[in-house]
């Protein structure tokens, strides 16, 4: 399954960018979109920035994803240890 990802544009030179999501950061190319700039906020998918967002819709995003790790969290201590069923 792929997913694209919001996260802020961090580091910028030419093409290449750094960009942050919830702490982890990588590297990225805004080839697609060259109007973007240090400090917005884009929609990476396969390494690129495919589309800029607006920080209240990447917000509820990032939300998200700490929703699902948390459920994902309760979910994994919630079952007995292997071996013992």
């Amino acid at each position: 399954m792929c997913l694209a990802v919001p996260a802020k544009i961090v580091q910028m030179e030419g093409d290449r960018a750094v960009v942050d999501a919830m702490g982890t950061r990588w590297a990225i190319r805004t080839t697609l979109t060259p109007e973007v700039g240090l400090g917005d906020i884009v929609l990476v998918h396969a390494g690129y920035a495919i589309t800029k967002v607006e920080e209240e819709e990447a917000r509820k995003t990032w939300e998200l994803f700490e929703e699902i790790a948390r459920l994902q969290e309760q979910e994994q201590q919630a079952r007995p240890p292997e071996g013992t069923q």
